[in-house]
């Protein structure tokens, strides 16, 4: 592990309305359209703010085609950074199409198309969220078996080729109420594809959210882990929610919280974590918050403290584990 690793966040970080003074996501988006500029402006001078020097772009405002509005291209969105002192590391990417019946061809030209801008940018991974599940009681029902995964593995293996070949790597992230976010569903994808292609980004509360624990569920495939988003959660989310929709998401907010105040055993996933290749950054992931400044500062100091405190005792992960226990 570097002696001090990088800090980072999802920019899912600035998303909430009341940030931007305005009452809605439609609003922001109102200000994206009309001033791409602030978007990014505002974005950066909170991240210095904050002592964040990475990040990792997601859906608008703070997507791609903004920056392109922004700064012109994608080597204008790097000098941008690189002026500010920060950098960019990942983007998410959507894989709702990547199952039986999508468009190999039309998904892997969007995929090369996003790692294009993430290269010349100066980003290396791609994290691609998979495709969502069905509610328990729709009919037809998706059922996530071998047929399904494997369409799922041929299109992640044919776009992780593409990426790779632009200095990217694509990372599979374990979104709650996906076909790729319990343990079970975890060693399947991962088991039907080729590690030298496809990697891992797991989420360590959409795991918590999925019932199940982030350490275990990662452990078997950590020489896997090229990032993660750090986030925690207060519990499982009730079995038998409706799926479709947006709304889910919205649902999975209010079970996720302020890191060190959930579920997840930060000593121990430190310590998993640090033996990984994605070791250099830690991505804090906080999802639209009132006041970004306030919590990411807050998470940084949390999760450096945390290390220190396995530094001084030499921990072992269950010590580590022991010692959360103490402090929980």
């Amino acid at each position: 592990m570097p002696t001090t690793p990088e800090y980072g966040v999802d920019l899912i970080t600035f998303y909430d309305p009341s940030f931007w003074g305005v009452n809605s996501y439609d609003e922001i988006m109102e200000i994206r359209h009309k001033n791409p500029v602030q978007i990014w402006t505002t974005i950066f001078d909170a991240l210095s703010e904050a002592g964040i020097t990475a990040i990792e772009m997601t859906f608008p405002p703070a997507d791609v085609s903004s920056a392109l509005d922004a700064f012109g291209s994608a080597e204008g969105f790097k000098t941008e950074l690189q002026r500010r002192g920060l950098k960019l590391k990942s983007s998410f990417h959507m894989g709702s199409g990547w199952g039986p019946g999508g468009d190999r061809n039309a998904e892997v030209a969007k995929a090369v198309e996003h790692a294009t801008f993430l290269a010349e940018a100066g980003g290396d991974t791609l994290v691609v969220g998979p495709p969502m599940r069905k509610s328990r009681d729709a009919n037809p029902p998706l059922f996530i078996d071998h047929a399904f995964a494997s369409a799922v593995a041929d299109t992640a293996h044919a776009v992780g080729n593409a990426t790779l070949r632009l200095g990217v790597k694509t990372a599979l992230h374990t979104e709650a109420h996906s076909m790729f976010c319990t343990r079970r569903d975890i060693d399947l994808l991962l088991g039907l594809t080729d590690p030298e292609y496809v990697f891992f980004c797991p989420d360590t509360a959409h795991i918590t959210l999925a019932g199940g624990n982030p350490i275990d569920a990662v452990v078997a495939h950590s020489e896997r882990v090229v990032i993660a988003h750090w986030k925690d959660a207060v519990g499982p989310m009730p079995a038998g929610l409706p799926i479709e929709g947006e709304k889910i998401h919205e649902l999975h907010q209010g079970y996720m919280c302020t890191l060190g105040e959930g579920v997840v055993d930060w000593d121990r996933w430190i310590t998993l974590y640090d033996k990984t290749q994605g070791s250099d950054v830690r991505l804090l992931e906080l999802d639209a918050v009132a006041d970004p400044i306030k919590e990411m500062k807050a998470a940084k100091a949390f999760v450096e403290n945390a290390s220190a405190q396995n530094a001084a005792s030499g921990s072992s992960p269950g010590q580590a584990s022991q010692a959360h226990e103490k402090r929980s």
